[in-house]
């Protein structure tokens, strides 16, 4: 019953998020309300970016579920790239996405998400990519157990690609004048350099979080778990 579950759940996941996807690009670039521009297209926003990201880890996760499983047997390549993406990735962005954009829409909407968006993308659309990515995950972790990389070695990849996305933030802005969010657009530069360094540690213990709630769900002396 579980195995079904499990597979159930990852399709109807990955098919939620290609849907979203979907939907989004086919907004096109026609008629777009202040706040947004056409360069770089959605793969600048950390939010599509994070869609993308869901989708892959719950495709992953549907085709690792299609493997024979059985006591004894090894844990699979795929298994584990799936479970180191969802650990050092999937699981700290996705919260990471949620808990930043409310927090800011909670202040003032405009530095994040203009009023004049809500004639492109109506109010499901806004909690599909901002709300519904935490119940998902959080049922995720209640589903299976994941295999945590050690915590250097995470929190080292997950601040590779923190540093990443900075620099393709940072790029958009030299090449177009404009900054992603307008959010940014209010700090000088140690004011952006803190607010950066801000977000880094709440990834990393967002991080933490994820592995946390792994141990005390399933037990640190999950077979799984402790195999890792």
């Amino acid at each position: 019953m579980t195995s079904i579950l499990k597979k159930v759940y990852h399709l109807a996941a990955f098919s939620w998020y290609a849907f979203v996807i979907q939907s989004i690009y086919a907004k096109g670039d026609s008629d777009l309300p202040d706040g947004i521009f056409v360069y770089g297209g959605p793969w600048k926003y950390l939010t599509f970016l994070n869609l993308v990201l869901q989708m892959v880890f719950f495709g992953l996760a549907s085709v690792n579920d299609l493997q024979p499983v059985g006591k004894g047997r090894k844990i699979s390549l795929l298994c584990l790239c799936k479970d180191l993406l969802f650990s050092v990735f999937v699981f700290p962005v996705g919260m990471f996405v949620v808990l930043l954009f409310w927090l800011i829409f909670a202040y003032d909407r405009q530095l994040v998400y203009p009023a004049s968006i809500d004639s492109l993308f109506p109010p499901w659309m806004n909690h599909a990519m901002h709300t519904l990515v935490l119940p998902i995950l959080l049922g995720e972790i209640l589903l299976e157990p994941h295999i945590y990389p050690k915590t250097k070695n995470g929190l080292a990849a997950l601040v590779i690609v923190g540093i990443s996305y900075l620099g393709w933030v940072i790029w958009v802005y030299l090449t177009v004048g404009i900054w992603v969010y307008p959010l940014l657009g209010l700090f000088s530069h140690s004011g952006l350099t803190f607010f950066f360094f801000q977000n880094m540690l709440v990834l990393s213990l967002l991080y933490l979080l994820g592995q946390t709630l792994n141990k005390k769900v399933w037990g640190k002396d999950h077979p799984k778990i402790k195999s890792a």
